[in-house]
């Protein structure tokens, strides 16, 4: 098993131990009705969590693609020299839409952070 691995369950076996400690309330607090309420008042929490897992993933996935879109561009200008000119432009263009899509997801990811 790689060293990736290990440290990715190690972190998912953490986190799997401490959720139930943002479960517990003090007892005899609030009753449920009460709780939920509050929880739906205050804004934060595990939605910006969710939000900020979203914008990560969202980042890598672009970094990824025009980082694949560069490196096979310029393969294929090494390849056919006569062709560059097309094939920089062909880049430029997929990696302007790329942008534009991450760019929606990150506002999407921060438009749902906040609560309704």
């Amino acid at each position: 098993m790689g060293r990736f691995c290990k440290m990715t369950l190690l972190c998912l076996a953490t986190l799997l131990v401490a959720a139930p400690a943002f479960a517990q309330a003090a007892e005899g607090e609030m009753t449920m009705e009460e709780a939920t309420a509050h929880r739906a008042s205050v804004p934060g929490g595990f939605m910006n969590l969710g939000a900020a897992v979203g914008a990560g993933l969202v980042i890598l996935g672009a970094g990824f693609g025009i980082g694949r879109i560069g490196g096979q561009a310029v393969e294929g200008m090494a390849r056919q020299p006569e062709a560059a000119g097309n094939i920089q432009t062909a880049m430029i263009i997929s990696a302007a839409l790329i942008e534009g899509v991450t760019f929606f997801a990150l506002i999407v990811c921060m438009l749902f952070n906040s609560p309704l």
